[in-house]
């Protein structure tokens, strides 16, 4: 049986263990940020369908932000003179933050079951999280990123749908020490980079299904240490991400990219369907290994038990003299550089 209380009600004691959790109902109307506020940890907040205008800071442990079991509740920009877009998460140009700090992240918190878009930067947005789960969200027409973390560790982002953010559908970055975060079962279209992965290891990324970017995904080493790598991308179907997205000062333009590693170590690659991507860019291809900006080696990946079709220069390619020890077995391709990528391994 679940405990609902109005949104205005007086705080209530977080649930007991095995106990359901306490259910905080929100209608259009209300504030989303005053029901936040009010809850306890391990108490869920739950929009009622229609649109909340303004963002929703969560700085504390174990709420659930979820919208309804019927219906859509989307969450969109206040208007400039409302005072709810004047709050930190706002002013920064996101959605809904999940915000701790570096002393004290914010611990399991979880955002489900709803649209968000219009926001200057990015939808849902983790900074110095603790497993933080972000599942069924639509992120759309975002200025940046669709959903995605910063400085944090054992996120997870299930079945959400981005399209059409300025920059990334799903975004990880800055997480050198490893950080037990999944990237499951998501869809990501007409975004700069579907799943982009920055300076981060020990990730997941499995299942998803990334089409009509300017490239599926995209890893990025940088100079951090340890190297960014170490992580798995195991079994996402990547197909034509055809896009043009102009280059800037670090990167040339990007174009007809299946999966682009630069500057990583040890990334698996296994069992991917990717497919029907071309292009002009130094990145363009199915899967590719280029150098990175500053200077590090592409190294040490393992790529088995691809499925690569119609890609073009090439469905495979190692275009990064200073990469050394990468693996390649059992992918099913035609064309890679250089000509002996495809296959079984020799002997």
């Amino acid at each position: 049986m679940l405990v609902v209380l109005a949104a205005g009600s007086a705080e209530a004691a977080g649930p007991r263990d095995g106990a359901t959790p306490a259910v905080r109902t929100v209608a259009p109307g209300e504030s989303v940020q005053a029901a936040v506020d009010a809850a306890a940890p391990g108490e869920v907040v739950e929009l009622a369908a229609g649109t909340y205008r303004g963002s929703v800071l969560i700085a504390k442990d174990g709420i659930t932000l979820r919208g309804p079991r019927e219906g859509e509740a989307v969450i969109a920009p206040a208007d400039p003179n409302d005072p709810a877009g004047a709050g930190a998460c706002a002013t920064g140009g996101f959605g809904v933050c999940v915000f701790g700090t570096a002393q004290k992240p914010v611990v399991g918190v979880g955002v489900e079951s709803l649209t968000v878009t219009g926001f200057r930067k990015t939808g849902v947005k983790g900074l110095h999280a603790d497993g933080l789960s972000v599942a069924g969200v639509r992120a759309h027409r975002n200025g940046e990123h669709g959903v995605g973390q910063e400085f944090s560790v054992r996120g997870r982002f299930v079945g959400n749908m981005t399209d059409s953010n300025g920059q990334s559908g799903v975004f990880v970055g800055d997480e050198p020490d490893g950080s037990g975060t999944s990237i499951v079962g998501n869809s990501a279209a007409d975004n700069r980079i579907g799943v982009h992965l920055r300076r981060a290891r020990h990730v997941t990324v499995t299942g998803n299904r990334l089409t009509a970017n300017c490239a599926g995904v995209f890893v990025v080493g940088d100079e951090t240490r340890p190297v960014a790598g170490d992580l798995d991308i195991v079994g996402n179907t990547i197909a034509a991400n055809n896009r043009f997205c102009p280059g800037n000062e670090r990167i040339a333009h990007i174009q007809g990219s299946g999966i682009v590693l630069t500057g990583t170590e040890g990334v698996r690659i296994h069992a991917n369907t990717v497919v029907d991507h071309s292009g002009d860019s130094p990145m363009s291809g199915g899967i590719v290994m280029v150098p990175s900006f500053s200077g590090g080696g592409t190294s040490h990946q393992e790529v088995t038990g691809n499925t690569l079709l119609r890609n073009a220069p090439a469905d495979l390619a190692q275009r990064d003299p200073r990469g050394v020890g990468n693996t390649y077995a059992a992918n099913t391709c035609l064309k890679s550089e250089p000509a002996d990528l495809c296959g079984p391994p020799a002997g």
